[in-house]
């Protein structure tokens, strides 16, 4: 077996997770050894159960349907030239991008642009501030295609003739959340949606939480725009920082439950964001740090 088609075949497995699949990914590899999964289960630690449902699922009739139908997407994996360094150095990188679009954009000055599905009007009012200055400067706009926050950003990209990259937390003949079926459709046609995740997967609650590390780990620098105490933006805002990238924070009202994260966020290290140039002098310090 090539490697191409084992990390094909492992991505579409059951029965252990992303950071198991990528243990054993590393295994393989740096043993050269695609066949043998037995031995290779073993020396990557995967044991009991879960490599019992793991071997069974890997021979499966189901597994075997699942590789010949999603070999054929359009997809890159770890190996390939066109997988992004900076998401390839990052912890657990998806070993299979499946993607629509133009896939360049992977490769471009990227910022991630997160926050709260139920936005309030100060976060749209925001947005329409900060990010088209941002775009203009040929930067990418990066989210995860959620309602509020994520799918304006989008939207605005897309209005100023700008590129943005969707990343989905789904199989990408599925749209979630269903009223943004425009919007892929208009992302698949000017820019980039991308997933780990094989044809058919519906959105289930912990693959938003994986998804939202590759929205980190694609972009030089995060904004949160607006966020709770606890939501999935402080995750994302999270990752970022373990990844060495830059995080940038909207300030908001003290009395104001969607900005208690970004306030929270500013009052740790986080740069509070005031206007477009103090992104794009985030996005310039990134690129100079890593050039250093």
């Amino acid at each position: 077996m090539q490697p191409k088609e084992f990390l094909v075949r492992l991505n579409v497995c059951r029965g252990i997770g992303i950071v198991s699949k990528y243990q054993l990914w590393k295994v393989a590899a740096e043993r050269y050894e695609f066949n043998d999964v037995a031995t290779l289960t073993l020396v990557a630690g995967i044991t009991g159960h879960r490599r019992e449902q793991f071997l069974k699922s890997w021979a499966s009739q189901s597994v075997e349907e699942a590789y010949q139908r999603n070999r054929h997407m359009p997809f890159i994996t770890i190996i390939d030239s066109k997988y992004p360094e900076i998401l390839r150095n990052m912890y657990c990188p998806p070993l299979v991008l499946y993607f629509m679009g133009d896939i360049r954009l992977l490769q471009s000055k990227c910022l991630a642009v997160v926050g709260a599905r139920k936005m309030s009007s100060y976060a749209q009012k925001a947005l329409l501030n900060l990010l088209p200055p941002v775009i203009h400067q040929k930067t990418t706009v990066v989210s995860g295609l959620a309602r509020g926050v994520d799918g304006l950003s989008h939207q605005i990209a897309l209005n100023h003739e700008g590129k943005t990259i969707a990343v989905v937390a789904n199989g990408l003949n599925r749209v979630y959340p269903p009223e943004h079926d425009r919007l892929q459709r208009m992302i698949k046609r000017h820019g980039l949606i991308v997933s780990e995740y094989p044809l058919d997967t519906p959105s289930l609650p912990h693959q938003f939480v994986e998804r939202n590390r590759i929205i980190a780990g694609l972009s030089q620098a995060c904004l949160i725009v607006e966020a709770r105490k606890k939501s999935g933006s402080l995750i994302t805002a999270s990752i970022s920082l373990q990844e060495n990238r830059n995080v940038l924070a909207v300030p908001g009202p003290i009395d104001s439950e969607l900005s208690a994260g970004c306030n929270e966020l500013i009052a740790i290290g986080a740069r509070p964001v005031m206007n477009a140039n103090d992104i794009l002098e985030e996005l310039s310090n990134h690129f100079y740090t890593v050039q250093e």
